[in-house]
């Protein structure tokens, strides 16, 4: 890891926890001469007004702090825009697959990083193309997944999908979710869909509540491309981007699903391996 000079501080809005955290860390960062940068959230905690929008925050930022939990990160993530700025995630309570870092270790842990000792995951993102009547209308990035969804209480949805042009079948289901290996352990996971080891380069399709039960998840290679398209009338289905962002969809509209080129960097303890987090989040017995 570069040397770090500038970091900038991402925080989740009405969490207790932040409110306690955030002085300390600011005072914290000024001891040691850094510039800090952060968002309208953290400022609200710091007792001041000279937050900047989210999206700014890693403007000439060395490493960016989350606090919050992984919708925070998921969030971080889309203000990084393609920059390679490591990601210092820590948990302020709840589930939180990956910001492993707790509040307790967060000093310590940031010691190691300023001297270079963190290890880096790197978590392959997901490009997702909207396409409607052959004119590309939205371009979006998911770290988790991908997912199309029925728009209706009641009513399935009718999706074909297709995996480099090789007819998969016509799901008809509540929707389908494509998503990355770090999105297996989100809704994928919830939806039936296997754990993927993060390094595994794979893409992961698992369709939710399907009407056929013979339609199980299918894990293709990191190099496909998917390509689903909506058979529900207009309106009757929703694209939705690691569940933050997303539209309704038209009858026809299609959904192009490649890996991106860009990996996010996330900064991992040193002795926290994948097993270990899925010990302790999904209640996995001990030996």
């Amino acid at each position: 890891m570069p040397v770090i000079k500038t970091v900038g501080i991402i925080s989740k809005p009405a969490v207790p926890a932040a409110a306690e955290l955030v002085p300390t860390l600011m005072r914290w960062l000024a001891e040691r001469g850094l510039t800090v940068r952060y968002d309208e959230e953290t400022a609200k905690y710091a007792g001041t007004r000279d937050g900047m929008p989210r999206e700014k925050v890693p403007e000439e930022a060395d490493l960016i702090i989350v606090l919050g939990g992984d919708g925070t990160l998921l969030s971080a993530a889309r203000a990084i825009h393609g920059r390679e700025v490591p990601l210092f995630p820590v948990n302020l309570g709840g589930l939180g697959f990956l910001t492993a870092i707790t509040i307790d270790a967060i000093f310590p842990e940031l010691e190691r990083a300023f001297r270079g000792e963190h290890r880096i995951g790197k978590r392959k993102l997901l490009e997702a193309d909207l396409v409607r009547g052959e004119q590309p209308v939205g371009h979006y990035e998911a770290l988790n997944d991908v997912v199309v969804t029925k728009a209706d209480i009641a009513r399935m949805i009718d999706l074909d999908a297709h995996v480099d042009d090789m007819f998969v079948c016509r799901y008809k289901a509540d929707g389908l979710i494509v998503a990355t290996p770090t999105g297996s352990t989100a809704y994928s996971l919830s939806a039936g869909g296997p754990i993927i080891f993060p390094s595994v380069s794979a893409i992961c399709l698992t369709p939710i509540c399907p009407h056929m039960l013979t339609n199980r998840p299918v894990i293709v290679p990191e190099t496909s491309t998917i390509r689903i398209t909506s058979q529900a009338e207009d309106d009757g289905a929703f694209l939705t981007i690691d569940g933050q962002v997303g539209q309704p969809l038209r009858k026809g509209d299609q959904i192009i699903c490649r890996s991106s080129t860009y990996a996010l960097m996330l900064v991992r303890p040193p002795k926290l391996m994948f097993f270990d987090v899925l010990r302790e989040k999904l209640k996995w017995g001990e030996r």
